[in-house]
């Protein structure tokens, strides 16, 4: 008889693929009747990974969106799975055990059927937790696997970390194609290992087409044995997304698989409802690259989800990369040729930092290296000058094991700067925090919320949570709308009541004024012009005056807030983060001339 493929829509992870937000709430309940009524789907990935932090950016409350998101299908038996990031949880920093532990307690009670898990170094110890206490709260636990292709991650390799957390007790292994990179055969093999040692273990395989592996990929697994696909729906499938459900199932039927019937007139109004989203205002925040493939992808790894940021990042870095070309009067850099020669240095990062698996969020920290190093490199000065206080907790093994060894020099800088190597559980240098938060939560009188969902929240998300209870988050967000439209069909302006300053191009910028000091971010993080305040009209505008050591603007990065200061007295020339924007270490913030 033949045997059943069956299908996961990836409706969270179609969106966060593709930019910066997710739909709203009431436009997931206008889109959750027609999912249903396709009639394919067995499951469908609902919440879990930035999609909470997204509901407190917008200003919503995440715990209402997931209740709501998932009622649905709970009523009608369609399984809900949510992603979560073992040691980091939701966020993308250390959680401490007793917020992992309530996180689990909050989304089962929330309607989330599925946790699916994954650390991103594929260490099987920061693993162990999302087992046992996903478990303990009721939930099915499904442990990711974070596919790479490399020397070291070998079929065997990832056999290990399989048998670890079998014996801890999950219910499920997924492969988390996240790149889009694995080898089809390969992958075959490692469903037929995880198979035959383990035939009570369901499989399921998230891959994105990226370089274009993963329909060969699909194909493979589901011939050795997977159980469950993730797929995508138009206009947002393809890409650096998820290859589309049509053609998956018809593949798949074609192979003779048994499929589920699909109801095209649902799949149309599916995509009619999430282009609508689009159209609305999510579009506006999509990176117009991600609906393309690429082969470039092969070499470096990069996961197609993170090509929207990338590309910022690159935009952010051309201006003072093409300045510091166009000082030593060398030919300036298209963004492409950027793009290009990023790649080629996340190459050549990647094995020197030891093989992490490129997933979040060390995807994150392997490209910043990298695009640093690049700096550094057209500078004429050496590499590894600047690496970020997070890569360093990964290379020191503060987030857990690399799967391969460190390279000499990466060594040798540790040494120089007398860091020391980390080999405990990672868990261990993460204390329990439940209580001060409750302590919070009674100072500013509010309350836990049902199943403590609210402690859970500011718990999990402090610094978002805070912003969303006092307002901050939702004017922050209206303007950050107003910015982005306003792009789409003008230039960006800077506004101030109702002054309107038009920005000076960032590689002009010495041209105009040859004497012009760039104010450059110390770290990444998020721009805060003026200290609790949030009106953009804080910002300096062009022509305002500063005094030298004057603090013209802070960054919030996860440490806490780095001061900038005047480095002369002057006045602006140029300044161009909003309020509230995210920037990149050495991405430069303003302009000021000095008085003579």
């Amino acid at each position: 008889m033949a045997r059943e493929i069956k299908f996961s829509l990836v409706y969270r992870d179609m969106w966060q693929s593709s930019g910066k937000y997710v739909p709203r709430v009431d436009q997931l309940l206008q889109v959750a009747p027609a999912i249903i009524d396709m009639g394919c789907f067995d499951r469908v990935e609902t919440n879990g990974g930035a999609f909470e932090q997204v509901n407190l950016l917008f200003g919503e409350n995440p715990n209402v969106a997931v209740r709501k998101w998932t009622a649905p299908f709970n009523k009608v038996g369609i399984q809900t799975h949510m992603l979560e990031r073992g040691l980091n949880a939701l966020r993308m920093n250390p959680v401490p055990k007793d917020v992992r532990e309530l996180m689990y307690k909050v989304k089962c009670a929330q309607g989330t059927n599925i946790s699916r898990s994954f650390c991103g170094l594929n260490d099987h110890r920061n693993l162990r937790l999302s087992v046992e206490y996903a478990k303990k709260a009721g939930m099915i636990s499904q442990v990711a696997l974070s596919i790479t292709h490399s020397p070291i991650h070998t079929v065997e390799y990832y056999m290990g970390v399989v048998d670890k957390v079998v014996e801890y007790g999950c219910d499920e292994i997924c492969l988390k194609d996240m790149a889009g990179i694995g080898r089809p055969t390969a992958l075959g093999k490692l469903v037929s290992s995880i198979k035959k040692k383990y035939p009570h273990i369901k499989v399921q395989y998230h891959g994105h087409c990226g370089p274009g592996f993963s329909p060969a990929s699909m194909l493979e697994v589901a011939r050795a044995g997977a159980d469950y696909l993730d797929v995508a729906v138009e206009p947002l499938s393809w890409g650096k997304v998820h290859p589309d459900v049509i053609t998956i199932r018809e593949m798949m039927k074609a192979d003779g698989f048994l499929v589920k019937d699909l109801n095209m007139d649902a799949y149309m109004e599916v995509r009619r409802l999430t282009q609508s989203f689009m159209d609305d205002f999510l579009g506006f925040f999509i990176e117009p690259t991600n609906s393309k493939m690429s082969s470039l992808l092969v070499g470096c790894g990069l996961p197609g989800g993170m090509m929207g940021s990338m590309m910022a990042d690159l935009k952010g870095f051309q201006g003072a990369i093409n300045m510091s070309l166009k000082k030593q009067g060398q030919k300036e850099l298209s963004l492409d040729e950027l793009a290009v020669k990023l790649f080629q240095e996340v190459e050549y990062v990647w094995p020197k930092l030891g093989y992490p698996p490129l997933v979040t969020p060390f995807s994150q920290y392997t490209k910043n290296t990298a695009l640093l190093n690049l700096m550094s490199i057209i500078k004429g000065e050496p590499r590894w000058k600047n690496i970020d206080p997070d890569t360093w907790n990964m290379i020191l093994g503060k987030a857990g094991k690399l799967p391969g060894p460190l390279a000499p020099e990466i060594l040798a800088l540790a040494k120089e700067k007398g860091y020391e190597f980390y080999d405990g559980e990672p868990q261990d240098a993460y204390p329990d925090q439940l209580d001060h938060y409750r302590a919070m939560m009674k100072e500013h009188g509010w309350d836990c919320g049902q199943d403590d969902e609210e402690l859970f929240e500011l718990a999990m998300h402090e610094r978002q949570y805070l912003d969303y209870k006092s307002g901050v988050a939702k004017q922050r967000f209206v303007k950050d709308l107003e910015a982005a439209r306003e792009k789409a069909g003008a230039p960006i302006i800077v506004k101030r009541a109702v002054v309107e300053v038009p920005k000076i191009d960032i590689s002009k910028v010495t041209e105009v004024y040859p004497d012009a000091v760039a104010i450059q971010a110390p770290t990444t993080g998020q721009v805060v012009w003026q200290y609790d305040v949030v009106d953009e009209s804080t910002a300096p505008l062009v022509g305002d005056k500063v005094k030298e050591g004057d603090i013209i603007c802070r960054v919030q990065a996860y440490y806490g807030l780095e001061e900038i200061k005047a480095p002369a007295t002057g006045k602006f020339v140029a300044v161009y983060p909003a309020q509230g924007a995210n920037v990149k270490k050495n991405e430069i913030l303003a302009f000021i001339v000095a008085d003579k």
